[in-house]
């Protein structure tokens, strides 16, 4: 009876490697457990925001008595302009307002118009002091109009109808607190997320050179569907990984109604968050493995990927110290074209919507036309290093096949 065994084909051989990776990262401690810490501070993140934003919908409540019940539509009317949401509510007599403001069911209470008197408990809300101060106002000039003859709601919407025409010569971009907050965290997440990954691929490749597993893998596949193997496996748990922490932060920020009132596009900021880190993984996980294969300890992976750590920590530091703040600085807008920098600056521009289509697509092409180049590299290094033994060694004899 004869055997026979049938070659492995090249999409089989990158596709059990990459299964092989997947099966081993995710049962990994550590991964589980960074995957629950980030989804657990996107989560947490987003209820902190929500606890602290103020409550606009609770506004302030003012009591009225009989001698200050006229001024209840002039006093709403005003606090609407000012931006605060006022409710009045009509006391019986001063003893009684003074018991809910002691009860803390009111805020302040108007006691006389002539003069404007108000009583609070401790101390006058910080936003009902400008408004206040309008209606006294208002009041005080309605009185003398009435001395002098005249009609003080006719001079009250003729006051009210006027307001100044501002033209501005370099109007700021409107932007939110969601925005900024979206475009900080995704930077972090992606630094996060790009660095771990990328690092489990280089320590990877120095944990096979090191055990000598590499030699018995080498003997059934070759060495550049090892590494697309090795990329694609890791890169699918990063990916998922990635996903989940978004669709958790999405879901929190929706649940929680924390972009109900802002211009943020949760959406295509995620959709982008995901694209990018897709592009940054390829990119810095090529580079990664590659320096890698030049060494045989762990303890050496440090010194030679080191130069692209800097260079992924150069657009982070950028990107969420002053990307979420002024998107549209020089530096920002530069670095977000430059491949390496792009993938954690662009998706931060892209949720305070700062940048046009057309430089997103120009970013996404160069960084895009990189790879290819990557691909030879690190197949390149990766094959002459690969089952090198001993030092380290150097990146020129390893391109060069020495």
């Amino acid at each position: 009876m004869s055997v026979t065994f049938h070659p492995v084909t090249s999409s089989e051989a990158v596709r059990m490697i990459a299964g092989r990776e997947i099966t081993t990262r995710v049962r990994s401690k550590a991964f589980i457990w960074t995957t629950i810490a980030l989804v657990a501070g996107v989560v947490l993140g987003g209820v902190i925001l929500h606890l602290a934003a103020p409550d606009d919908d609770e506004g302030q409540s003012v009591g009225l008595t009989s001698a200050a019940s006229d001024v209840s539509e002039i006093l709403v009317g005003t606090a609407q302009v000012s931006g605060v949401t006022v409710t009045t509510q009509d006391v019986s007599d001063e003893a009684a307002g003074e018991q809910l403001l002691r009860d803390g069911k009111i805020d302040a209470l108007v006691t006389s118009t002539d003069p404007f008197t108000v009583v609070v408990h401790e101390s006058l809300p910080e936003s009902l002091t400008p408004v206040f101060t309008s209606v006294a106002q208002q009041v005080a000039l309605s009185s003398a109009i009435t001395d002098l003859g005249g009609n003080p709601a006719s001079v009250s919407a003729e006051i009210a109808a006027a307001t100044p025409t501002v033209t501005a010569l370099e109007p700021p971009p409107e932007r939110d607190a969601a925005q900024v907050a979206a475009g900080f965290i995704a930077g972090i997440l992606l630094f996060v997320t790009l660095i771990s990954t990328g690092q489990l691929v280089a320590q990877g490749v120095v944990e096979e050179k090191s055990s000598r597993v590499v030699e018995l893998l080498l003997a059934t596949v070759r060495p550049w569907q090892l590494m697309a193997g090795k990329v694609l496996g890791i890169g699918f748990i990063g990916l998922a990984q990635i996903v989940l922490v978004v669709t958790a932060g999405a879901g929190t920020a929706a649940a929680l109604g924390l972009v109900d009132a802002s211009s943020l596009d949760v959406g295509t900021t995620a959709l982008w968050v995901v694209v990018w880190f897709v592009v940054g993984f390829t990119t810095y996980a090529l580079a990664l493995g590659a320096l890698a294969a030049l060494v045989s300890r762990q303890e050496d992976v440090g010194s030679v990927t080191a130069p692209v750590i800097t260079v992924m920590m150069i657009p982070y530091i950028i990107g969420v110290s002053i990307a979420p703040w002024d998107p549209t600085n020089p530096l920002v807008v530069a670095l977000s074209f430059i491949p390496f920098c792009a993938p954690l600056i662009m998706p931060i521009r892209i949720a305070l919507g700062e940048v046009a289509p057309w430089e997103v697509a120009v970013s996404l092409g160069l960084s895009l036309a990189v790879i290819p180049v990557l691909v030879w590299f690190a197949g390149r290094v990766y094959s002459n290093a690969v089952l090198h033994s001993g030092g380290r060694i150097k990146l020129k004899d390893a391109l060069a096949g020495r």
